[in-house]
């Protein structure tokens, strides 16, 4: 690789390099805490929010820079409707609908304001922060909400028990102690043959005890390695097809080789803790349906040329009104979902819920790579942004750095990101 080849490498992956070196300080600094199963998990439940937020604050970014300022408030605001929807008994399945259907009806109230009064995206959702913040408190009585659905909290991840079951290990498991109790009823002749099923039984039991992994969690997490795997080769070999230069060839090879093997070192974490966190799948979830639209579909091209160039998108036919409409819209909708995940984890509803979600959300998308004129960003830099700011978060937490320090490193990092993104535009000028 040469000189120039590293250098386009470092620019392309800066932010995937700082993580690694950010998460390698703590790993540091915590002596090893941070590396802890149950702080893995932590960081995944704790922040779920952020990706789902960011994802739907990338489509608002892409259209020009634009932001929703009112997603914390949203969150709180449907959060708190469903919370009192499940308080008095009402189905928990019609409880997400609503606070999903109310998110949407916000969203789409904003984006009418926005793109059809021309209404600017930051005095719009500024207003909505106020006025929804103020709505939470009405809804709630300024009390706090509890919620007593167990499924509710089983389903969307609040709890000690919000896991997938261990399927594989529990099959395992099973059978080993069908096998073990049989040996032992059959061993009943003679006294050396009771020992030596005694004997065996208390292997199978250490072997159970030593055996800790969720095999469950291990095999997922092995197949989604695989078919990232084979789905970088595809990408690769169709560009090559068409004549589409791929970029340099060591510095795919490095990125598919970093990226599994954090999913590999995050998945046995996993498994030696309770397994796989409900929270995880319907992230996931969110992050591969828009990863898909964002990449592979027409209104997904349509955001970003919107941000690229507005005239000449709206002059080439795309009726770039309803772009913005249906990024607010669905930016309601995500909001309305993220307040799901967190009353779900708290197990209540509060009117401080989602004070400072926006922020997180705004952040994770710069710090992965958004550009702040619009236009450019991916799912993907989500994913590295949102990482990047739970690592910060849960290291100093554990170092015990209080929050106000933990405030100001994340505003720095954000700048340099920004910055990096500015300086960039810069030298291509």
């Amino acid at each position: 690789m040469g000189t120039g080849s590293v250098s386009a490498f470092l620019k392309k992956y800066t932010m995937v390099i700082a993580l690694v070196v950010v998460f390698i300080f703590f790993s540091i600094t915590t002596s090893g805490k941070i590396l802890l199963p149950p702080n893995i998990n932590n960081l995944i439940s704790q922040n779920g929010y952020v990706f789902v937020l960011g994802t739907g604050m990338l489509l608002c970014i892409l259209t020009g820079g634009n932001i929703d300022l009112s997603v914390g408030s949203v969150v709180c605001f449907t959060g708190g409707i469903g919370a009192i929807m499940m308080q008095r008994g009402l189905p928990w399945i019609l409880a997400v609908i609503v606070m999903l259907a109310v998110g949407l009806l916000v969203g789409m109230f904003q984006g009418f304001w926005i793109a059809w009064v021309s209404v600017p995206p930051f005095i719009a959702t500024l207003a909505g922060m106020y006025a929804f913040r103020g709505l939470s408190n009405v809804v709630m009585g300024g009390y706090s909400v509890g919620i007593n659905d167990e499924t509710f909290l089983r389903v969307f991840g609040g709890g000690a028990d919000c896991y997938i079951p261990d399927f594989i290990g529990g099959r395992a498991a099973s059978a080993a102690s069908s096998v073990a109790a049989g040996a032992e009823s059959v061993a009943t002749a003679t006294e050396s043959a009771v020992t030596s099923a005694a004997a065996a039984v208390e292997t199978t039991a250490q072997t159970a005890a030593s055996s800790s992994l969720n095999l469950t969690c291990l095999v997922a997490g092995i197949v989604i390695i695989a078919v990232f795997v084979l789905m970088s080769i595809k990408g690769i070999v169709s560009r090559q097809k068409k004549g589409i230069s791929s970029g340099n060839a060591a510095g795919e090879f490095i990125k598919v080789l970093i990226i599994s093997a954090l999913v590999l070192a995050i998945t046995i974490k996993l498994a030696q803790y309770k397994g796989i966190p409900t929270v995880l799948i319907w992230i996931a979830l969110i992050l591969l349906i828009y990863g898909y639209v964002t990449s592979n579909t027409a209104i997904g091209r349509y955001f970003y040329a919107v941000g690229g160039n507005e005239k000449a998108t709206r002059l080439s036919g795309v009726n770039t009104k309803l772009v913005y409409f249906i990024a607010y819209a669905n930016m309601g909708l995500l909001a309305g979902f993220a307040g799901i995940l967190a009353v779900a984890r708290g197990g209540h509803a509060e009117p401080t819920y989602g004070m400072g979600y926006e922020m997180d959300a705004i952040a994770s998308c710069f710090i992965g790579g958004a550009s702040a004129y619009g236009g450019v960003g991916k799912i993907t830099g989500v994913i590295i942004g949102a990482s990047l700011m739970g690592v910060i978060n849960q290291g100093m937490s554990i170092m015990g750095i209080s929050a106000n320090y933990q405030s100001a490193v994340k505003g720095a990092v954000l700048l340099i990101a920004v910055l990096v993104d500015v300086l960039s535009k810069k030298e291509k000028a």
